[in-house]
């Protein structure tokens, strides 16, 4: 029976160019997305841009620039990434858009309605970088652990969310499983934090502080703060505030949240309690992904090492499928890995151009030789027969815990048994010898490389639809051109 399914990712931030480490998050979640409507569910795919806070307006300041035009100008190269990566997002949210706004202050009204906002004077640790107040535990010799910077000591009056009220019912729903987070290393971290107790946050900063955000309704002193604003996106991007299709997915389907490690706590934490609180349904699941570094070390202009994803599709034609394909096979779900050109190169040369993209070739090539051989319903060899009747149930169990690295395994499983398959018949010396023999071989690898294309399609898109206008043509292509590693 399918589903409804809104799947989402994070609101990059607008403050600086797009990364890899978001480019990976949208491959994630895209292979998700595209998994699921090729096993029939109704998905609505969701990525945007959060483009309030006093980050965004000092940087629009200093450049010259409206906090407006500072945020035109930036959520396009974001939308721009979304189009070369081949994402198939259904809609791309912009927080200064007037759905969300209208939307974000329903939410407010419905926490208000329900007692959990308080007005308070407040002194604290203010991180401009993270947008957020810190504590001094959270800080290393003195600065914040991502700017390496000192916080700014702020004292103001700010409306505080009563988020301590909520930290046994959170536990509670992530011990169930209600609200499931993924991997579980991510729900125990998370589960301890709530245990410990969580701490009231400011909603909202006043207006001479932050004049760039949304207005706190019936209040012209206070303009919201991140919380309420930037988490909102994921149900007013669905109508939550402007009409009714969010109970599509929020009320009648499941909600899948594709997150990095350092905003865990602030989507199974807060927003979680923001929906309690308003009285709306919670989402179905939280995937946490890591971090990457490059060449061994954290990513910084003053290293060099900053990975630009444009650069990197450009340098292989404008295809996005060996950036997909590193990202999503090299990189163990919710786990921090390295990003190296070599190894870049090591894994599309031999997985891809020597792995799939040869084999495509050798088998319509010799297709070709055998005069044209039509594509089976079944497979005749007993071992490969089994490996293709149960890929489909492997990769499901993989997909359901985000292990896209082991669902890419299992797929290869097949190219490589195909490949030794063909090396172990020598089909063009049985084809003289035992004609009848090689074309049902050849048939059995045709059948093969269809469910390959059909399966690798939420990974490689691009790479499944070449696929499979080489076998319906029958004209061998070079799927993957190799790579000089030097």
């Amino acid at each position: 029976m399918s589903k409804n399914i809104l799947v989402t990712t994070s609101i990059a931030y607008v403050n600086g160019e797009p990364h890899v480490g978001f480019a990976m998050e949208l491959i994630q979640a895209d292979a998700y997305a595209r998994w699921n409507r090729n096993r029939g569910n109704h998905v609505f795919f969701l990525t945007g841009t959060d483009e309030h806070g006093s980050k965004i307006f000092r940087t629009a300041q200093e450049q010259g620039l409206t906090a407006q035009e500072l945020t035109d100008k930036n959520s396009q190269k974001f939308q721009n990434l979304a189009k070369i990566l081949n994402i198939s997002n259904d809609d791309f949210i912009r927080t200064t858009e007037k759905r969300h706004k209208k939307g974000a202050q329903q939410i407010w009204a419905r926490i208000n309605d329900h007692g959990d906002l308080v007005r308070k004077e407040f002194e604290g640790l203010y991180c401009v970088g993270c947008e957020t107040f810190v504590t001094e535990k959270e800080l290393v010799n003195g600065n914040c652990a991502h700017h390496l910077k000192p916080p700014e000591v702020v004292t103001e009056e700010n409306i505080f969310f009563r988020l301590s009220q909520y930290s046994e019912k959170i536990s509670a729903l992530i011990e169930s499983g209600t609200l499931k987070i993924q991997p579980d290393f991510r729900k125990n971290e998370i589960l301890q934090l709530a245990k410990e107790g969580l701490k009231d946050v400011s909603f909202s900063r006043p207006r001479s502080t932050l004049p760039w955000g949304v207005d706190v309704p019936n209040d012209d002193t206070q303009v919201m703060y991140v919380w309420c604003d930037a988490l909102s996106n994921y149900i007013t991007a669905v109508g939550f505030g402007t009409n009714d299709q969010w109970k599509k997915y929020w009320e009648e389907g499941e909600v899948v949240h594709f997150i990095g490690k350092d905003i865990l706590r602030f989507h199974a934490g807060i927003w979680p309690a923001m929906l309690l609180s308003a009285q709306l349904p919670i989402p179905t699941k939280i995937c946490v992904h890591g971090f990457l570094t490059s060449e061994g070390h954290k990513m910084s202009k003053s290293l060099g090492n900053i990975i630009d994803p444009f650069q990197v599709v450009d340098a292989h034609g404008g295809n996005s499928d060996p950036l997909r394909f590193f990202l999503l096979s090299e990189v163990p779900f919710g786990r921090d890995a390295d990003y190296s050109k070599k190894r870049f190169l090591e894994i599309y040369n031999a997985k891809l151009a020597n792995g799939l993209g040869n084999l495509l070739s050798r088998v319509l090539t010799l297709s070709q030789k055998a005069g044209g051989v039509d594509c089976p319903a079944e497979a005749k060899n007993p071992q490969m027969k089994e490996l293709l009747l149960n890929v489909s149930k492997k990769i499901d169990s993989h997909m359901q815990k985000c292990e896209f690295h082991h669902a890419l395994s299992d797929i290869f499983e097949i190219i490589e048994f195909l490949n030794l398959d063909i090396d172990h018949k020598k089909p063009w010396i049985s084809m003289k010898q035992d004609p009848t023999s090689a074309n049902e071989s050849i048939a059995d690898w045709l059948l093969a490389l269809v469910i390959v294309a059909q399966e690798i399609e939420p990974f490689l898109p691009e790479t499944s639809k070449k696929m499979n206008a080489a076998i319906t043509s029958g004209e061998p292509v070079v799927l993957f051109p190799r790579m000089n590693t030097n």
